[in-house]
């Protein structure tokens, strides 16, 4: 037992100084953390076998797979699901369909058996939801058209990953009447867990969180309970971990426990990444170099401009449909949870699973590019990128010859809905522009002048009329389309005021000195907003019990138009 129990504690050990170093060094590059733990497990075992017994870390790691899926879990807003655009249901789901049927057939033909080419149509159809937020929260773009409905996609499939799981897992062999039998016991199970989240946690909860390790403790109960009841009706503890987070995360408390177990499912879920690094055969390669460059292709290209077209047919621009393109360019975490669980139940080969993790390590390096010099991208692309415009926008313009609106207003989002209220009484003289067909066919219906396109496309800044304008106000969050705006408008126009957005303080200093009249700092709003107020109120000008009232009756209309995270300013 000594000796047990030393080996793992050098192992362990040996692991996590390594994989310390590995990320330490791929962060100041600026790469991806999983990419490290990866490429360690690849140097450990295959390359220089220091570890050859890897059925320890494996066995720990799996922990880790039930720590990521009861995070997953816990941040999940089924609510959230309900507000989604029909493009990110709909147009992900044709996606994936469309994703399934041509790796799958690709495979097929590439001379994989059908089981393991199911498995591949479905493991390239996923992307990385923790690699995409992640970058996307960096870039502060969650909350952009395209980031919304990246979102909204990722959601999508993480739910598809989760079912196509349980049900891999349950199953030898595709069956239809199985296939239904595992659906009506997942749903199941999940409407369990929705009981026991409504009716028994919230009273367990509210006491356990009156201590803080209580809290923990009580958390991580809920997760090995849900986790051993569903290994025993031979599902995947993975899962069962996952549906207790689901169960935890309509809690109040949900944002302590992420806080609290996050810690723990950052070091095991080092170990599952390192893991599938020691998994990989580097001896398969010569025989997995086709397919590998097949894949690639696959998912490079043809997921891309297929997520891109889908987009388009839903009437979304060029731009926010590339970016939404680009940021889902990848093999995903889920899509290396049931490639491990697959190698581990006999559905893959080892030159599968090889293949799979080799493809996740370079789309997922490649990713990180991507979204960095996403705007370059476009930039570069843009002419090759006007085939998608052959995509009708009938209805999404309202723009009477005789009206010559003296006001602009780029961005119809939280400032600028705001900011359009206040513009009731001269509507006839505003101009709104936004690239969400959405708000456009509201404002249509509104009656409002708008144009439906990106403000930073030529042809939507020569439609603007610059010329003859008395105001433009920008509420976008890119820097670079408002250093683009000030400079087109003070080409033409030297006295109109130009009003524009910047999130961080050298942003504004910088758009000054551009020839901005006015910067606006959405973090700052809230403060100078209540300053006001106090001072209104001190001197009696408004009653509280009154702006409650308009407070709560504007909460309730932003909600029905879907400004529902106070977290992001766009």
């Amino acid at each position: 037992m000594i000796g047990v129990a030393s080996n793992i504690f050098w192992q362990l050990g040996l692991i996590v100084i390594i994989a310390a170093i590995a990320a330490y060094l791929l962060r100041l590059i600026k790469q991806p953390q999983i990419l490290a733990y990866v490429l360690v497990g690849i140097l450990i075992t295959p390359v220089f076998k220091i570890i050859t017994d890897t059925s320890i870390t494996q066995s720990i790691s799996t922990i880790g797979i039930a720590f990521l899926l009861f995070i997953v879990g816990l941040e999940m807003d089924i609510k959230a699901l309900r507000s989604v655009a029909l493009v990110s249901a709909l147009g992900g789901a044709i996606q994936i369909f469309l994703l399934f049927g041509t790796c799958f057939l690709l495979a097929l033909f590439l001379g994989f058996l059908p089981l393991e080419a199911a498995y591949l149509g479905l493991l390239f159809s996923f992307s990385s939801t923790m690699i995409v937020m992640k970058l996307l929260s960096d870039k502060r773009e969650l909350n952009t058209l395209h980031g919304r409905i990246v979102v909204g996609i990722l959601l999508l499939e993480d739910i598809l990953a989760i079912l196509a799981l349980s049900i891999l897992s349950s199953i030898n062999s595709f069956s239809p009447s199985i296939f239904v039998f595992a659906l009506l016991k997942f749903i199941c199970l999940f409407l369990l867990a929705y009981l026991a989240s409504k009716y028994l946690f919230p009273r367990i909860f509210k006491f356990s969180a009156q201590h803080q390790e209580l809290l923990l403790v009580t958390s991580l109960a809920v997760c090995f309970f849900f986790s051993l009841t569903f290994e025993y009706l031979k599902f995947s503890p993975a899962i069962g971990a996952f549906v207790a987070g689901i169960s935890l995360g309509n809690l109040e408390y949900r944002t302590e426990i992420a806080g609290k177990v996050k810690s723990l499912r950052d070091f095991f879920a080092l170990l599952f990444f390192v893991s599938l690094g020691m998994g990989l055969s580097l001896e398969t390669i010569k025989f997995i170099w086709k397919p590998l460059l097949v894949f690639l292709a696959v998912i490079l290209l043809f997921k891309p401009f297929l997520t891109m077209l889908i987009c388009s047919i839903f009437k979304f621009t060029k731009r926010p449909s590339f970016l939404t393109a680009i940021s889902l360019a990848q093999v995903g975490e889920f899509s290396l949870i049931i490639a491990a669980q697959g190698l581990a139940l006999g559905h893959l080969s080892q030159n599968t699973f090889s293949l799979v993790v080799l493809i996740a390590i370079i789309t997922i390096t490649l990713t990180s590019y991507f979204i960095k010099y996403d705007n370059k991208l476009y930039t570069f692309l843009q002419h090759p990128l006007k085939l998608f415009d052959i995509f009708t926008t009938e209805g999404l313009e309202y723009l009477p010859s005789q009206a010559r609106p003296k006001i602009i207003l780029c961005g119809h989002n939280r400032i600028g809905y705001s900011l359009l209220k206040n513009f009731e009484p001269v509507k006839k003289k505003v101009l709104v522009i936004d690239y969400n067909p959405e708000v456009i066919s509201m404002l249509v219906k509104k009656s409002y002048h708008c144009l439906y396109g990106d403000v930073a496309d030529e042809e939507i800044i020569e439609r603007m009329n610059l010329k003859n304008i008395n105001m433009l106000i920008s509420t976008v969050p890119d820097v670079h389309d408002n250093f683009l705006l000030i400079r087109k408008v003070r080409e033409v126009n030297k006295r109109a005021t130009i009003i524009v957005t910047a999130s961080e303080i050298d942003e504004a200093l910088r758009l000054y000195s551009h020839g901005a009249s006015y910067v606006i700092m959405p973090h700052f709003l809230g403060g100078e907003h209540i300053a006001k107020m106090i001072i209104n109120l001190k001197e009696k000008k408004i009653k509280i019990k009154q702006e409650k009232q308009k407070h709560i009756a504007e909460l309730k209309e932003r909600k029905e138009i879907g400004h529902e995270h106070p977290s992001e300013w766009q």
